[in-house]
């Protein structure tokens, strides 16, 4: 199997060190970010160069973003030969519920499914010091799920691990929490001001069935299906009954 892996925590993170070395006997390319770039989403440097450092033998950091790295690992050093998945994490941390959106792990699995390939997030959903050997190991039997299964359509999964040996797991849906809305204003030695938003992460919602509820409450692996196509479809439907005074509405073609 061959295998692309970045992260959002650089390249040099013991979480993509230990997911690396997890897929034994398999064709892994690691293609990371150069430095940390945790909560920068699906940003992509469409208005910079970007530099590549071989670090190793297949294994690569790039000055740039999740996005980049997978772009670049992808269009660029692997062209020839594109992997059959592309995993990213292990994140030093949990990615549930509305953390999706923010999420470079995810972004990084994310641009892997809107390039062609079936994609995993992975996550270690526990505070410091980080044990990643369970985590990495599950990520490796659900890779190669996602393979032998071979879905018609690129396959995005969003994983989260609780700490320790894995009890079970659970496919789930997405749940919510947020970090709070805290805006921290300060000075710094030149009396300007400066500001540090968001704070500690906030309970989650009880929803039962959510990702968040399966690892938090109730200890086991998360596993949640991620739909590329984000049009409302609902409302999309209750939008085309609608008139704008003064203006056509075209039908539909």
């Amino acid at each position: 199997m061959r295998v692309l892996i970045s992260n959002d925590d650089g390249v040099h993170a013991e979480g993509l060190a230990a997911l690396a070395e997890a897929f034994e006997g398999d064709e892994v390319w690691v293609v990371a970010p150069d430095r940390e770039q945790s909560a920068q989403s699906h940003a992509i440097s469409l208005h910079r160069p970007l530099r590549i450092t071989e670090v190793g033998p297949r294994w690569f950091a790039v000055d740039g973003t999740p996005t980049d790295a997978v772009y670049m690992g992808m269009n660029h050093l692997m062209a020839q030969a594109r992997p059959d998945v592309v995993v990213s994490g292990i994140n030093h941390g949990p990615n549930l519920g509305n953390d999706v959106l923010y999420s470079g792990t995810v972004a990084a699995a994310m641009e892997g499914a809107l390039l062609g390939c079936h994609a995993v997030a992975v996550s270690l959903a526990s505070p410091p010091p980080h044990a990643f050997e369970h985590a990495a190991r599950f990520a490796v039997a659900l890779a190669r799920r996602v393979v032998q299964s071979r879905p018609p359509a690129p396959m995005l999964l969003n994983v989260n691990v609780p700490p320790g040996p894995v009890r079970g797991y659970r496919f789930a849906r997405l749940g919510r929490r947020n970090y709070g809305n805290a805006v921290v204003e300060s000075v710094d030695p030149r009396g300007r001001k400066y500001y540090w938003i968001g704070g500690d992460a906030a309970p989650h919602q009880d929803l039962p069935g959510s990702d968040c509820n399966c690892v938090l409450d109730d200890g086991l692996v998360s596993v949640t299906p991620i739909h590329l196509d984000v049009t409302h479809d609902a409302l999309l439907s209750e939008l085309r009954n609608w008139t704008l005074e003064g203006y056509r509405k075209e039908p539909l073609p």
